[in-house]
């Protein structure tokens, strides 16, 4: 699929679609204060390392730190709640089918 119809269905399904200066090669995608950024691949649009919590200008990759779940980007931590991590649950499953080609339920 080529990135321009990926895109497309990604604001289609309610992303927002967003530039960041720390990242000037990617996209930032949003949804629900979820965020990952892509970047051209040989299949089209890829996902640049983790999908995240939306912290400042980058994101909050969700890890594990004293026994509970959270998510970190510098020096701030983030309560992942069983809420949040159910939203980046979708938010990942949902980016992954549209980068696939593959149709999901909107809300």
């Amino acid at each position: 699929m080529l990135p321009e119809e990926q895109l497309q269905r990604l604001y289609m399904a309610g992303f927002d679609l967003q530039t960041f200066e720390r990242f000037p090669k990617a996209i930032g995608v949003l949804r629900d204060n979820c965020v990952a950024f892509l970047v051209p691949g040989p299949d089209g649009l890829q996902v640049l390392g983790n999908v995240g919590w939306r912290m400042g200008e980058s994101l909050g990759p969700l890890v594990e730190r004293a026994g509970r779940k959270v998510f970190i980007h510098k020096d701030q931590t983030l309560e992942a709640t069983p809420e949040r991590i159910a939203i980046l649950e979708q938010f990942r499953s949902d980016l992954k089918a549209i980068l696939q080609g593959q149709e999901i339920r909107t809300q």
